[in-house]
This record gives structure tokens, C-alpha cells and sequence, in this order.
């Protein structure tokens, strides 16, 4: 069998479904051909110091899906379909067809990292205790089993000023975000929402007021995947410049703005993590204006040179409001989010996913008041924390190794880096470039409202330790300068 360089982290468990996972890219990349056989399962598990049981157990798993071919007598062989496809051939029948909706992003996380095994045993423990009418409608804001796991999450991690009652489940930050900026503009309406038939029948009498508008400030460089959003969601939209501590707070004074949205603990694009001194100043702006902060944790729990830092909410709890999700920590598909804001506009947020949805899936909700309860959320995030920081330091080597001229910024916390090109480079080619290189890049220029220097976001989060080195090697040798 070919040299795998295969990843085996013992302190993280589930070591069959580690193995299974490092073999299953192997075939997919290439790397084990169709028609390899591979070591007996006692060899193989000698090689690697694992018991025999872990490799059966992953052998049995990948011929389950069709990676492999287990035959009494003539070993176990890659399948013949399993294996890379020609160039000319088409899609490998037994991979299902499942491109990613919006390509893959700079910040995406490792999906094949996420806890499956663990994800499971809680999904097992939830159907196996949970009575028949916790599967019926639950509450909109979400059920307060996992209310109650995320407010002491969320309090010992990020430092949250936060109870169950001022935490409601969304689907997901874009929804959280978009329900908030709703409820700052007047959009939602007030007051505790009722399921009994008079307040149905109160909602028909008096309709929801007529769509308001907000003047929301958004820092410059910004992602524009948010942007249709948060004009459909009422905010008229003024940009604030980010420099090397954070957004400019007396820039954002001079806008008039009702209330900002921010990415303080790993800003991005850059990078930046926001200064004590810039936190201080907009907490003043706020308490000074009546302003409110939106405060975008979105990967703010991959925190590399010390522990996360604080959120702004638990310092201002009536002026700031935290939307987060597991879409960083553990996948997006989940479509599980929150919100921690004061009372009225977390029962705002509330009613409006009453009228709007009737609130995210059941099951996996309960799923993850368990996997958080039992520790297994925590054990995760741990474990990716280490792999995160070894592919960026093998990520920021190759860099510095091979790409000297690329001055690399936000390397602190999170799942990007800011890669600050030479004056006169061409951030579309060198983009283009370093993604045919197999590298998750960006340009940043369509981010910008104000001119800067050319720069790429670019995520290590998918590139594994043993391959940056090739992978930016390649990108600097087909770079065009």
C-alpha cells in the first residue's frame, strides 16, 4: 500500500471512525487507486499501534459504502468504482452528487471532521428517552432543554450575560441576523406570543405594522454574501473602515447609524481581533447614542494564542445582541443557531419564528442539548482546535517558505487568514490561481467599499498538515506575478 501519511489523534476517541475518514480520502483523492489491496487488518494495525477490532471496524464501514471490497480468502481491494475518475469519465456513481450550495467558502470547516459517532450516540439517547409528545410542535424559540445547555454554554465559553429566557433558536447566524436587523427596523411585533386561538385570531384583526427601515452600519472590508440580506431585512446600509484594531468607532459615530454589525472576535475579512481600546469606545458609542451592537460570533470559539475572548454582550447585555451557531464548530447543514439579546427583541425574534416556521427541527435540537450536556461539544472543539492550529502553522510555514512576498495577517483565531499581496498583483488570477491549487481562496477587492492593497481570504480548515507544503508550492509556481 501507497505511503497514506495516515492521521491517527488517540486523545480525540472514535479512532475506527478517524481511520475510516483518512482511508475514505485516500480513495477519493486518489491516492489508494481502484483494484489496491490493502495490509490485513492485523498488519495494518500493527503498523499504525491500534488494535486489530478499530481497523476491521473501518474496513467494514468503508465496504458498507462501497469503498472497499472484502473477499474470505482474497483480502480487502479498493473497488473499481471507488477510486479517482478518469478525466473524461463522469461522477463516481457511488459518491452521491452533492456540491455545496455556495462552493467552498474560506471560512468552511472540516466536514469530515464532524463527530459522527458522537452525534449519533446523542440522536440514540434522544430517541430512546424522549416521550412521544416531545416530537410534537415545540416551542418556536426553541426547546428549553437546549435553552437551558446553550445559556451556560455560551456564559462559561463566551462569557454571555445570558438565561434561557433571553436565547432564542435560529436557524442558523443568516437567520439570526436577518430576524434581528427585522426587529430593530419595526418590523416584528411586540409583545409575548400566545399558540391559543384568540391570538390567532388577534394577529388577523391587527396585522403586523408596515415594513420599517434602519440605518445599519457594516465594516468595510465586508462579506457580500450578507449584504442582499440585510437589505431585505430593512437596513439601509453605511460602511465603517476596519483598520489594524478593529473598526473605526469614530468614523461609525459620524454615520448616524442605529445600530452596528461586527465581527469583534476575528473580524473578516482581515482577520482582526477588535482592541480593549476600540471595545471600550463602542460600547460608549452605543450607551451614548441608544445605538444597538450585532455582534457576529461566528468562529469566535477557534481561539489559537489564548482563550476566546469575551463577547461584547456580556459587558453591554442591553445594548448588544450575540448570534452564533454550530455551523463553524461543528457543520453548517445543521441550520442551528441563536440569538441572546434583551427581552424584547428576543421575543420579538421569537414570535416572528412562531408566525414564520415554527421554529428548527426537534430531534436535532434535543441532539445537541445532549452532545453539549455530556461534554462530548467541548471534547470536539478541543480536538479541532489542535488540528486547526497545526494545518495553519503548516499553512502560514508554507507561505512564508514559498510566497515570501505575501505579508499574512488574522492568524490569532479562526478558520482564514488575510493574505496581503504585492501592489500590482491581480487578486481575481491569483485567486483562480491558488483554488485550481486546491486551496480555498477569495479575492477581496469585491469586499472593499474604499481602494486597498490586493489581498486573498484564504481557509486551511480542509487543508490537511501533510499536504500545504505541495498545494502552496504549486500555487506559487503557477502564480502569475
Amino acid at each position: 500500500m501507497a505511503d497514506l501519511h495516515v492521521i491517527i489523534d488517540r486523545a480525540a476517541g472514535g479512532l475506527a471512525g478517524q481511520l475510516a475518514r483518512e482511508l475514505r480520502e485516500a480513495v477519493r483523492q486518489g491516492r489508494l487507486p481502484a483494484g489496491e489491496r490493502l495490509p490485513a487488518s492485523r498488519e495494518l494495525a500493527r503498523d499504525l499501534g491500534l488494535s486489530r477490532g478499530v481497523v476491521v471496524e473501518a474496513y467494514e464501514q468503508l465496504a458498507a459504502e462501497g469503498f472497499l471490497i472484502s473477499r474470505v480468502g482474497a483480502g480487502t481491494t479498493v473497488a473499481p468504482a471507488a477510486g479517482r475518475p478518469p478525466a473524461d469519465s463522469s461522477r463516481d456513481p457511488l459518491v452521491p452528487a452533492c456540491e455545496p450550495y455556495y462552493g467552498r467558502r474560506s471560512t468552511s470547516p472540516d466536514l469530515g471532521a464532524f463527530p459522527r459517532e458522537r452525534w449519533l450516540a446523542s440522536i440514540r439517547r434522544a430517541l430512546a428517552t424522549l416521550p412521544a409528545d416531545a416530537l410534537d410542535y415545540g416551542d418556536p424559540g426553541g426547546i428549553p432543554e437546549l435553552r437551558v445547555e446553550l445559556a451556560a454554554y455560551l456564559g462559561r465559553v463566551r462569557a454571555a450575560d445570558v438565561t434561557p429566557d433571553n436565547l432564542v433558536i435560529v436557524g442558523g447566524v443568516a437567520q439570526g441576523v436577518s430576524l434581528t436587523v427585522q426587529a430593530l427596523a419595526g418590523q416584528l411585533p411586540v409583545g409575548r406570543a400566545s399558540h391559543d386561538l384568540n391570538w390567532f385570531v388577534d394577529r388577523i384583526a391587527h396585522p403586523a405594522p408596515p415594513p420599517g427601515r434602519i440605518r445599519l452600519a457594516v465594516e468595510d472590508p465586508v462579506s457580500m454574501r450578507q449584504l442582499p440580506l440585510l437589505h431585505a431585512a430593512g437596513a439601509d446600509l453605511v460602511t465603517v473602515p476596519v483598520d489594524g484594531e478593529g473598526i473605526d468607532v469614530g468614523a461609525l459615530a459620524a454615520t448616524g447609524a442605529r445600530a452596528v454589525l461586527l465581527t469583534p472576535a476575528h473580524q473578516y475579512p482581515t482577520g482582526v481581533v477588535l482592541s480593549p481600546c476600540r471595545r471600550g469606545r463602542l460600547i460608549e458609542w452605543a450607551a451614548d447614542t441608544g445605538a444597538m451592537i450585532i455582534e457576529d460570533d461566528y468562529d469566535a470559539e477557534f481561539r489559537f494564542d489564548r482563550d476566546p475572548v469575551g463577547c461584547l454582550q456580556g459587558l453591554v447585555p442591553g445594548r448588544a445582541i450575540l448570534v452564533g451557531s454550530v455551523s463553524k464548530s461543528l457543520a453548517p447543514g445543521l441550520r442551528l443557531g441563536w440569538v441572546v439579546a434583551p427581552p424584547e427583541i428576543a421575543e420579538s425574534v421569537r414570535r416572528a419564528r412562531g408566525e414564520l416556521d415554527l421554529g428548527s427541527p426537534v430531534l436535532e435540537q434535543y441532539a445537541l442539548a445532549d452532545l453539549i450536556r455530556s461534554g462530548g461539544y467541548d471534547r470536539h472543539l478541543r480536538k479541532m482546535r489542535r488540528d486547526y492550529r497545526a494545518r495553519r502553522d503548516a499553512f502560514v510555514r508554507a507561505l512564508a517558505e514559498h510566497l515570501p512576498e505575501i505579508t499574512v495577517h488574522g492568524v490569532s483565531a479562526g478558520l482564514h487568514l488575510f493574505a496581503e499581496l504585492p501592489g500590482g498583483w491581480d487578486e481575481l488570477s491569483a485567486a483562480e490561481t491558488a483554488q485550481a491549487c486546491g486551496l480555498a481562496a477569495e479575492p477581496v477587492g469585491p469586499m472593499r467599499n474604499s481602494p486597498g492593497p490586493p489581498a486573498l481570504v484564504m481557509g486551511f480548515a480542509r487543508l490537511p498538515v501533510h499536504r500545504a507544503d505541495d498545494a502552496v508550492r504549486a500555487f506559487a509556481n503557477r502564480l502569475p506575478r
